[in-house]
C-alpha cells in the first residue's frame, strides 16, 4: 500500500513541474502574439480614423468623432495610383518567384547529383552569398544594372534571381538529398533524358521544399521596398514604393491614406501566408533533416 502512495506522490512531483512550465510557456507565447499583432491592429483600426486624430491619439478606437468611413481608402488609392503599383508588384512578385523556382531546383539537382570539385565549389559559392549583406553591393548593383538596362520590370526579375539564388539553392539541395537515386535511374533507364528526368520525376518530389521557397520568396519581394527603389527609380512603382507618394513636402505625411494603402497591401500576403503556412515547417524539416 505505501509503495503504492509513494509511486502516486512521485508521479505527481515528476509532472508538476512538468505542467508549471508549460503554463509559463503559454504565457510567454501569448505576450509575444499580443505584440507582434498589436502594430497590424493599430495600422487597421487607424485606417478608419481621420487623420488629425491618428497623430493625436494613435491608440483609442474609433468612435462617432474620429469614424471617417472608407475615406482614408478612396483617398489613398487616388493618390498612389494604387491599381497600376498593385498589378506590377503582383507581376514581378509571381514572375520572379517561379524564375527562381525553376532555375535554382535545377541548379540544386545538378550539384547534387554530379559530384565534382566544381559543383562543391558551386554549392558554397550559393551558401556565402547568403551572409554577404545586400548593403554590400546594392550601390554597384543598381550602377550595372543601369548599365545592362535592366532597371524595368523584367530586368528586376533577373536581380531577385540573383539575391534568392543562395537560399532557394540551399534548401532545394537539402532536400534533393533524400530523394532516392534509384527512381532517377529507373526513368532514365525507361528511356528518360535528363531534362525528362527532371521534369516529370524529381521536379513533382520536390513539391513540398518548392512551396516553402515560394512561400518565403512572395513575402520577400512582395514588402522588398530596396531594391525596386534602387533599380526601377520613379519610372515604375511597386506598391512599398507607392506607399511613400503620400509623404508630403516638408516632412507632411497623409497618414490616414497611408495607413489604408498598408492595409490594403498587407491583406494579400496575409492571405497568401495563412494558405500555405503548414507547408513552411514541412519543407524545412525535410530539407534540414533529411538532407
Amino acid at each position: 500500500m505505501e509503495a503504492k502512495l509513494n509511486t502516486k506522490k512521485d508521479t505527481e512531483l515528476r509532472y508538476t513541474p512538468k505542467k508549471k512550465n508549460n503554463i509559463f510557456l503559454y504565457i510567454i507565447l501569448i505576450v509575444l502574439s499580443v505584440l507582434f499583432l498589436a502594430p497590424i491592429f493599430i495600422v487597421l483600426y487607424n485606417s478608419f480614423k481621420g487623420k488629425l486624430y491618428i497623430s493625436r491619439t494613435p491608440f483609442a478606437l474609433p468612435n462617432s468623432t474620429t469614424f471617417s468611413g472608407l475615406d482614408n481608402y478612396i483617398n489613398g488609392i487616388e493618390k498612389t495610383g494604387f491599381i497600376s503599383a498593385f498589378g506590377l508588384s503582383v507581376f514581378i512578385t509571381i514572375c520572379s518567384t517561379a524564375v527562381i523556382i525553376l532555375f535554382t531546383s535545377m541548379t540544386a539537382w545538378y550539384i547534387t547529383r554530379v559530384k565534382s570539385k566544381v559543383t562543391s565549389s558551386l554549392y558554397y559559392l550559393f551558401v556565402f552569398s547568403m551572409i554577404v549583406p545586400f548593403q554590400m553591393v546594392m550601390f554597384t548593383m543598381s550602377k550595372i544594372a543601369n548599365m545592362l538596362n535592366l532597371d524595368n520590370p523584367l530586368g528586376i526579375i533577373i536581380i531577385y534571381l540573383g539575391f534568392g539564388s543562395g537560399l532557394s539553392v540551399f534548401m532545394f539541395s537539402g532536400f534533393v538529398k533524400s530523394i532516392p537515386i534509384d527512381i532517377e535511374e529507373a526513368a532514365m533507364i525507361d528511356g528518360c533524358n535528363p531534362i525528362q528526368t527532371f521534369f516529370l520525376i524529381v521536379l513533382p518530389l520536390l513539391k513540398p521544399i518548392a512551396i516553402t521557397v515560394a512561400i518565403l520568396n512572395v513575402m520577400w519581394i512582395w514588402n522588398d521596398y530596396l531594391l525596386p527603389t534602387l533599380v526601377l527609380g520613379s519610372d515604375y512603382k511597386t506598391l512599398p514604393m507607392a506607399v511613400q507618394y503620400l509623404r508630403g513636402g516638408y516632412g507632411a505625411v497623409d497618414m490616414g491614406a497611408m495607413m489604408a494603402v498598408l492595409v490594403l497591401a498587407i491583406i494579400p500576403i496575409v492571405i497568401f501566408y495563412l494558405v500555405c503556412q503548414k507547408h513552411i515547417i514541412e519543407g524545412v524539416a525535410a530539407g534540414a533533416v533529411k538532407g
